[in-house]
């Protein structure tokens, strides 16, 4: 009683940082039938969290304390090189057990990830039927509801009744990913209709399965993008979907928890390719310097070279620019301002078109709003700007050059800056997804290049008419 009230008065992080001590304390005393109890009645992935922490040594021998089915769950809880540090120390038997237990979409996220060599031993490991499965989800493109989708699903018959389906559910759930939604299909194993635990626990023994199944069905089609897959889940509110092959028969289902993991490498990707970076498959922590390095040098260098265009610009106008001295300081808060406004304007158009909420053909719509949307900011930036300009560099710090129109000027340009770089920062994403490409490519560096070479046009521009250099 009172155990449980402590565990009541801290928050879930401490208990689970408390509970972890316990175990270690067990471990270091050697007290391993306890330390089995223990990890038996915690869930997976928090077993998986205490069990990366030991060192190597001690890992697989903690590891090997668990239940056959209790190891499996644990072992898809792992990141890769865990994986590998298990499969490496247990023995072939031990590894043919946890394969088989493995759902089938885990396997495949397992492998993917895997040295070859591994692979290899770890489907020696597997029985034929298994490794069939395994290479037939292989083969789907990546990144499509194929590869990620699981075969451990409920089908029933429409014929059936609900006593019939409660104890069919009950013969074979243990072994399937989820039973809370089933699948109606025919004798050819077309879809039907789909039917959830719920409508069979609240309707009678007799009631027929066509009765009560759904046959609007969401569903996704073998060789569908994952990402679209995911945001049928998000708009529909999905916790399992079926997933048929071009004639209609169930091949597999995607369940939320595959989506999950989808929707943290779709966004993973994007802020990556937002960033001027090639997207990683590895998580920061087990991505090394030379692979880092591969996946921004060349970003940085297509940056670097195309500010070449910049630096052209600003070499052929120097003399000009020279000649109303106050010009000079204010050309990197001018490129600032463009870059900023155009990052904006992309990251919210890339957003919109993740989410679906925006599409290609909406682009006048875009530009439109946009477009009023620049012309308020820049005006806004240009009065404030005007007045620090008198105020701030000529009245308070001296700066004689900062006259009343060269701040005009300087404000004048802010507002066609951001003006362009809205519109470019808008039109961009569009455009790569209208051809086909992830909007994220072109984000805040590829606009930053692209509008500071144009702000200094169009502050060159400006100057010519208002200052006549």
């Amino acid at each position: 009683m009172e155990e449980n009230e402590n565990l009541e008065a801290l928050d879930y992080e401490s208990i689970q940082e408390k509970r972890s001590d316990e175990l270690m304390e067990l471990l270091d005393s050697r007290n391993v039938k306890e330390l089995q109890r223990r990890m038996e009645e915690m869930n997976e992935y928090d077993v998986a969290q205490f069990l990366t922490e030991l060192e190597d040594n001690r890992m697989p021998m903690v590891f090997r304390l668990l239940s056959k089915d209790t190891a499996a769950d644990v072992f898809a809880n792992f990141d890769t090189p865990e994986q590998e540090r298990i499969i490496n120390a247990i023995t072939d038997s031990e590894l043919a057990g946890i394969v088989e237990e493995l759902y089938v979409d885990d396997a495949v996220d397992m492998l993917e990830e895997l040295p070859a060599n591994v692979v290899k031993r770890v489907m020696r490991s597997a029985t034929p039927q298994t490794r069939n499965l395994i290479n037939q989800y292989m083969h789907f493109p990546e990144n499509s509801a194929g590869s990620i989708m699981t075969s451990e699903y409920v089908d029933l018959k429409k014929y059936m009744s609900v006593k019939d389906s409660i104890a069919r559910i009950r013969r074979i759930g243990e072994d399937k990913e989820t039973i809370y939604v089933c699948f109606v299909i025919s004798s050819t194993r077309k879809l039907e209709g789909i039917v959830t635990v719920k409508d069979l626990l609240l309707n009678d023994d007799d009631t027929v399965i066509e009765d009560l199944m759904d046959r609007n069905v969401i569903f996704a089609t073998t060789t569908e993008d994952q990402e679209s897959v995911s945001e049928k889940f998000s708009d529909y509110d999905l916790m399992a979907m079926p997933v048929v092959d071009t004639e209609g028969r169930l091949v597999g289902i995607v369940t939320v928890d595959d989506v999950i993991d989808v929707m943290e490498q779709e966004a993973t990707e994007d802020i990556e390719l937002m960033a001027g970076m090639t997207p990683s498959d590895k998580p920061y922590s087990r991505t090394g310097p030379i692979e880092m390095w591969k996946n921004r040098i060349p970003w940085l260098m297509f940056l670097m070279l195309s500010a070449t265009f910049t630096s052209m610009i600003l070499t052929s106008f120097e003399e000009r620019l020279s000649v109303v001295a106050g010009l000079i300081p204010f050309i990197p808060m001018l490129m600032g301002t463009g870059g900023n406004s155009g990052g904006q304007a992309a990251t919210a158009v890339i957003r919109s078109l993740s989410l679906g909420d925006t599409e290609p053909q909406d682009a006048l719509s875009v530009l439109w709003k946009e477009w009023r949307t620049s012309i308020l900011c820049g005006l806004t930036l240009a009065a404030v700007n005007f007045g620090k300009m008198l105020l701030l560099d000529r009245m308070l710090l001296g700066n004689a050059n900062v006259t009343v129109a060269v701040a005009a000027t300087v404000s004048l340009s802010i507002v066609f800056v951001v003006m362009f770089a809205k519109l470019v920062g808008s039109l961009l994403p569009i455009g790569a997804e209208k051809v086909g490409l992830d909007p994220a490519v072109m984000a805040n560096p590829l606009i930053t290049t692209l509008t500071d070479a144009v702000s200094l046009l169009i502050y060159i521009f400006i100057a010519k008419l208002i200052l006549h250099i």
